[in-house]
């Protein structure tokens, strides 16, 4: 039986955003200002399809993770993992040293990678004043924290 190809992760181009959007929107993610950030997301193709995402906000030394989303049909088989352990790639090359996320379905998925919970007050200020932090995530949202060079647990 032969196994399909992994799907490819590169830098995401504007024709992407639409793509973005929708698998943010089907995931009950906010959708409201990624766009924003394109130039700073990751994208996951199957063949055309784009399947999965992730971005980040750089905030001098330190960068908001956001927008992580994998299609259903390709949730299970690494793929999550792939993009952040690639957005860490990139966030290393840009100088970040440590991310920062709010989350509300993925917390053991991120503790996997190493992230571990904090008070969303131990912020730093730039963080806080995302639009992410400010208005689009709930106050319930758990928030989680890692140096960018953390490797995911075992």
């Amino acid at each position: 039986m032969k196994t399909a190809a992994a799907p490819v992760i590169a830098a995401a181009a504007p024709a992407d955003a639409a793509a973005i959007g929708a698998l943010l929107r089907a995931a009950d993610l906010p959708a409201d200002d990624f766009a924003d950030h394109l130039a700073h997301f990751l994208v996951a193709r199957r063949g055309d399809a784009v399947v999965g995402a992730v971005g980040l906000e750089l905030h001098g030394r330190d960068a908001l993770l956001r927008s992580l989303v994998v299609a259903p049909g390709e949730r299970g088989g690494g793929l999550g993992g792939r993009l952040v352990d690639q957005l860490a790639a990139v966030a290393r090359r840009r100088g970040a040293r440590r991310f920062y996320l709010l989350t509300t379905t993925a917390e053991a998925f991120f503790a996997h990678r190493g992230f571990t919970r904090i008070e969303r007050g131990g912020v730093p200020a730039a963080i806080a004043a995302t639009r992410e932090f400010h208005s689009l995530c709930p106050v319930s949202a758990v928030c989680m924290t890692r140096p960018v060079a953390a490797a995911p647990k075992p």
